[in-house]
């Protein structure tokens, strides 16, 4: 019985088919693809990252699902994909951190930080008894460049974004923020954006319960995670200003 084509390049190691494709790290995209949406969006006063958790049961407590993470007290990151993989990544994350802060006295970059993961990524794709990290991650900073958010691939390629998303909702998204992201936002309106974002992602699942925030103010160069009662006021305008525009319709 003959093989399918790719089953000789999907196996145990990472390499190359025929027609240049690796498909373990394919089928880490597609992890990413099938996990849930965060998003993220900078802008002139900070920058924000925003999931929706997705809530599989009402038997489960929402504050035990973790998607975003401190890594240092002027960096954070969101998470979609293998929920167990991101943990390992943070993990290293939080290391490299307190390692330049030894090393050099000073806090990381927020690109470097970003380089330093996706070069720890790219080793998964390269060598023989390891797979690739079924998780993206969007690293967010303030550093003295400003505000950045990067958005990391299995692949360990990594671009920077003015606002962009990952997880299952990601097209949907994208065409959000492509018709109406400006440059000129502040942070509460990148917030809101990003809500209205998941609200139309979540196809009509979006609630305060499973929405979380994290966000670094430009002024205060501060990660925190935004309190649960302010996150419900949000949703909740959000929510009213979607229903009133699909009443219009």
């Amino acid at each position: 019985m003959q093989m399918a084509p790719q089953m000789g390049y999907d196996r145990a190691i990472t390499v190359f088919s025929p027609d240049g494709r690796l498909f373990q790290v394919e089928y880490a995209r597609e992890a990413v693809r099938r996990g849930t949406t965060a998003v993220g969006v900078t802008a002139v006063d900070g920058v924000a990252v925003l999931v929706d958790k997705r809530i599989t049961s009402r038997l489960m407590e929402p504050e035990s699902i973790e998607k975003i993470f401190q890594i240092d007290s002027h960096l954070g990151a969101a998470t979609s994909g293998l929920v167990a993989d991101a943990r390992v990544l943070i993990d290293r994350a939080r290391v490299e951190a307190q390692i330049n802060r030894m090393v050099y006295d000073e806090s990381i970059g927020v690109e470097v930080l970003a380089k330093r993961i996706c070069d720890f990524k790219q080793t998964y794709t390269q060598y023989g008894g390891v797979r690739p990290f079924g998780t993206a991650l969007l690293i967010i900073g303030v550093d003295d460049n400003g505000t950045d958010l990067f958005e990391t691939d299995p692949s360990g390629a990594l671009l920077e974004y003015k606002a962009t998303s990952i997880g299952a909702g990601r097209s949907t998204v994208m065409e959000v923020f492509e018709e109406k992201y400006r440059d000129d936002m502040n942070l509460d309106e990148a917030m809101l954006l990003g809500l209205e974002a998941l609200y139309k992602a979540s196809e009509g699942t979006f609630d305060a319960a499973t929405t979380e925030i994290g966000l670094i103010t430009l002024e205060e160069k501060m990660f925190y995670k935004m309190d649960e009662s302010d996150v419900a006021t949000r949703v909740e305008q959000v929510k009213a200003q979607m229903k009133d525009d699909e009443g219009e319709e």
